[in-house]
């Protein structure tokens, strides 16, 4: 059986969990950076970490809660799945290293300057590529060495891909393939012109309707009352007083110590090959006494921080780009310098303030101490209150009770199934508190259930709805539709089949169709993946063989539309590529030569598996996650 299982997994399914997963790793890549304590898979002496491993399979979990499903061995091939593709990554950046490919600084910056996540109207934006970063925990130093290894891959991609050769008649053939003509007339039927034809008994419903109770279940459900906490509700109803919060910084301050900072403003002119004429011109008018801002907001080509006259913030000598930290901390206060070149132009710059390092003021560290106190804070209400709730179970005979003697609320919500509700969603821990047999049927209060590591909750079943099935009276019309759907449907086949019968019998076509009930069409000239025919019809119509002369070959087909139609194919004719605007043939041609290269690029990434010495970690595969 479970051989049977792995070779389905490389069907559909696994292509469905390879794009699942994939999400989670668009644009970034993935994150090698988290320590394990032990190795997932070992590719040509390079270990993949479990930490890294585990990590990436909790966020293929975060992103796609529905892979959390997958259990016993489903689950481990889920693992090995998303392993592989480590593993695939890990060859092709071995491979990548040992061939020597490289992108340059220019390569990378004129990349990053291109991708439209970072651009304003067209334009690269210093302020919304930090602030992209920044909102995925990210820092330029750490994104751009991982993009340039993205860049080195589809280099490689690119490299293969271009070594596929589609040559004049193996595409010619492809084109008289592709822009072949079939001759062919049609006859159809539909559901309307055989409706009068179609009874449906009442007793005919009525013992369907006895014969597949198990299509009409209504699933079990529950009408809830609950209690639940947040401590992150807990954290936020708590106001300390400013003593509070001083004396907490007081005895805390090894918390908010700060790297040196420095504010600056600065001009940048990105593009042209006068830029650094341009950004001279722009340093002169400052030293001839203009305003900074005043030129900055004028000239500078950094769409985010030109309208504050340049200001680029207080940052850290890492946080600003390659060479401007350099300078910028090299600078005295009030001092500019310009121009000074980095991968994204030439910048003029004003250092205006200058943060040492040390413990951040209280004021500019405010927001922080406030969320410190009351996270602290919350973490020991948090846990009073459970034991309170706790204690109060034992105590109390109802929720509202409880409720009163916590100070918390009774909520409810209605409908609550084995796949979950509102307001908890699928939460596993939920679902198994409310459908514990004491607290469904027999009307007591649950314990206390933790939901995650942040939330509780406290369930009790108002009202139980077993499983059930639907009243005949509410699902009638749905049965008789189908039964009269599924008659329909026969008496269409036989009809289309007694019309064929006839044409083989020496009838023509047209009539013979005529005679069964089914509408005619003129012949028709179709091309291959003509998109205003029928695309069932279509298929049938060019996987039929070609017909002898005088001989026309016959088929059915349902449509998708749920009709039947019949054929009679008289003849073939071939594709003529001299037809074909010269622009796309071209054009199909590289499409057919890039179809190609992919198919070459997955074959070399399975020479790269033949060839590589991998270990992989079936014990980590199998075993729990390493967070959980």
């Amino acid at each position: 059986m479970l051989q049977n299982m792995r070779e389905n997994f490389t069907g559909k399914f696994a292509l469905a969990l390879l794009v699942l997963i994939g999400f989670s790793f668009v644009f970034f890549g993935l994150n090698y950076s988290f320590i394990g304590a032990s190795y997932a898979a070992r590719v040509d002496g390079e270990e993949i970490l479990a930490g890294a491993f585990e990590q990436n399979y909790r966020n293929a979990l975060q992103a796609n809660p529905q892979l959390s499903l997958y259990e016993g061995p489903l689950r481990v091939e889920v693992r090995r799945i998303l392993l592989d593709q480590m593993i695939q990554g890990q060859l092709l950046q071995n491979f990548l290293n040992d061939s020597g490919y490289r992108i340059s600084d220019e390569q990378l910056m004129s990349n990053i300057q291109e991708t439209p996540e970072f651009q304003v109207n067209g334009r690269f934006d210093m302020d919304v590529y930090r602030t992209y970063l920044a909102q995925r925990n990210y820092t330029p130093d750490r994104f751009e060495p991982e993009h340039r290894n993205t860049l080195r891959q589809q280099q490689l991609e690119l490299s293969v891909a271009a070594t596929a050769i589609v040559t004049p008649a193996e595409y010619r053939r492809y084109l008289n393939l592709v822009a072949q003509q079939r001759v062919v007339s049609v006859a159809t039927i539909d559901q309307a012109a055989v409706d009068e034809d179609v009874i449906v008994a009442d007793d005919e419903i009525e013992t369907y309707y006895a014969d597949n109770q198990a299509n009409f279940m209504e699933q079990a459900s529950a009408d809830v009352e609950y209690i639940r906490v947040s401590r992150r509700e807990v954290a936020e109803g708590i106001d300390p007083s400013e003593e509070d919060l001083i004396a907490w910084y007081d005895d805390n301050q090894d918390r908010y110590l700060q790297d040196e900072q420095r504010r600056a403003r600065h001009i940048l002119i990105v593009s042209g090959d006068d830029a650094e004429a341009r950004a001279q011109d722009a340093l002169e008018r400052v030293q001839a006494g203009e305003a900074f801002e005043t030129v900055a907001a004028e000239v500078s080509e950094d769409s985010g921080s030109a309208p504050q006259g340049g200001d680029l913030g207080s940052l850290t000598e890492e946080q600003y780009l390659e060479g401007i930290g350099e300078a910028i901390f090299d600078m005295q206060e009030g001092e500019i310098r310009g121009p000074i070149q980095s991968a994204f132009g030439y910048h003029v710059v004003r250092l205006d303030e200058i943060f040492e390092q040390g413990i951040l003021p209280f004021e500019q560290a405010r927001g922080d101490i406030l969320s410190d106190v009351r996270s602290q804070a919350a973490v020991d209400i948090y846990r009073q209150l459970e034991r309170d709730l706790s204690n109060a179970l034992f105590d109390m005979s109802n929720l509202q009770e409880v409720a009163a003697a916590t100070g918390q609320t009774v909520e409810t919500t209605e409908g609550f199934t084995r796949q979950g509700g509102e307001p908890f969603g699928a939460n596993q821990a939920a679902i198994d508190a409310i459908f514990d047999e004491i607290v469904l049927t027999g009307g007591q209060m649950s314990e206390v259930t933790e939901l995650d590591a942040d939330s509780m909750a406290i369930f009790r079943v108002a009202q139980f709805y077993p499983e059930s099935v639907r009243p005949l009276a509410d699902v009638r019309d749905e049965i008789e539709n189908n039964l009269r759907a599924a008659r329909a449907q026969t008496i269409m086949e036989n009809r289309a089949e007694a019309a064929l019968a006839a044409v083989a019998d020496g009838e023509d076509f047209g009539v013979a169709a005529e005679a069964s009930g089914l509408t005619v069409t003129e012949p028709q000239l179709w091309t291959r993946g003509d998109q205003t025919v029928d695309s069932s019809l279509m298929f049938e119509v060019f996987a039929a063989v070609k017909p002898e002369q005088g001989a026309p070959v016959t088929g059915r087909a349902r449509t998708m539309d749920g009709s039947v139609a019949i054929y009679s194919l008289e003849a073939v004719l071939p594709g003529r590529p001299e037809s074909i605007p010269l622009a796309q043939r071209d054009a199909g041609k590289l499409a057919l030569a890039q179809d190609s290269g992919i198919n070459d690029f997955g074959a070399f990434i399975r020479s790269l598996y033949d060839g590589a010495d991998i270990e992989v970690n079936e014990d980590l595969l199998a075993a729990d996650d390493l967070f959980q």
